[in-house]
């Protein structure tokens, strides 16, 4: 993988990549607004990100984000793995997410990860057409 970038990093960039990879993107402020919290950090590359908050001993991916047309070419699973070494790096122990249950490819690509499914928040996703979709709660606990 080519070298991570930690912040700072141009939230504008990570909007752009956001806006390509989602149908209810994050904004450039949102993204500005998390980048100065406590304990958050992003690793990102041209194509994608994943943006992270670490609190005590636990990591939380508060959005992995890649483009349409870099998916498929393993850039998520350097994305997620870089994020893990850092956050163990910083005494995590354990990384939560959570994941739309519809979302097959995200869910494929963090069970290879070894995240683990423990709990489901019932409508949590709101779509643009109205639908709501049930989160699933993983959790990869670094201890194996």
């Amino acid at each position: 993988m080519s070298e991570a970038i930690f912040p700072p990093v141009d939230p504008a960039a990570l909007a752009a990549i956001h806006a390509e990879a989602f149908e209810a993107p994050w904004d450039q402020a949102a993204l500005a607004e998390l980048l100065a919290s406590p304990g958050v950090f992003a690793v990102a590359q041209e194509d994608g990100f994943i943006l992270i908050r670490v609190v005590v001993d636990e990591a939380e991916i508060l959005t992995l984000a890649v483009r349409p047309t870099a998916r498929r070419a393993g850039l998520g699973g350097r994305l997620v793995e870089a994020a893990v070494v850092r956050a163990a790096a910083l005494r995590a122990e354990r990384m939560f997410l959570e994941v739309a249950e519809g979302n097959a490819a995200a869910r494929a690509l963090y069970a290879r990860s070894g995240f683990v499914e423990m709990g489901r928040r019932r409508g949590y996703y709101s779509h643009t057409d109205g639908r709501r979709e049930d989160a699933l709660t993983l959790v990869l606990n670094f201890s194996g």
